[in-house]
């Protein structure tokens, strides 16, 4: 068996979990998440934990229930706690602003780029050069960290540019002059 897959997901408090046929819908005091169970994996119930289980031990049955798994867990990590990622910016004169449903960054360009906000991201600024995203789906707010990182990703002579919170970023070695053949 997978071992990520054999290992039960805990219910949290406050968490409803509803089975019908092959789709698993859960609700928590941020939201409502779906997921569909592919074909061959199921999901049971007991003692206020729930236990995925495969039919066969197929490869792909494999993979899936492992994957399945973790899925799930997450979903009930979204709607009870939810998701944050944030992003700093770095370089001079970089900088972010809200402006209703958009996001504008400055980040040397001749225009400013506008980003476009999805309804189930919540987007903060703390201060100009800091992004904090916040949501119940761990893959879209990944996916959107993503997209707003790849409008400038950190330069690695000068460190310019978004990064991630934390992220090392390597620097390498400009050009040197000098020490030429006399």
């Amino acid at each position: 068996m997978s071992r990520v897959g054999r290992k039960p997901i805990a219910l949290v408090e406050g968490v409803t979990v509803e089975v019908s046929e092959n789709l698993v819908k859960i609700t928590g005091p941020k939201g409502t998440l779906e997921f569909r169970l592919p074909p061959g994996i199921q999901i049971r119930e007991e003692e206020r934990n729930l236990v995925i289980a495969r039919e066969s031990d197929e490869p792909k049955q494999r993979s899936l229930h492992g994957m399945s798994r973790s899925l799930i867990a997450n979903m009930i990590e979204g709607v009870s706690k939810g998701f944050e990622k944030k992003l700093s910016i770095n370089g001079v004169g970089y900088n972010a602003k809200l402006q209703g449903k958009q996001l504008m960054l400055n980040l040397g360009f001749t225009n400013p780029v506008t980003v476009n906000m999805p309804e189930y991201i919540e987007v903060e600024l703390p201060n100009p050069t800091l992004i904090v995203l916040r949501g119940i789906d761990k893959q879209k707010v990944g996916q959107f960290a993503a997209a707003i990182r790849a409008v400038k990703p950190p330069d690695p002579y000068n460190a310019k540019g978004i990064s991630y919170e934390g992220e090392i970023v390597r620097r390498k070695a400009g050009k040197t002059f000098g020490g030429g053949a006399d």
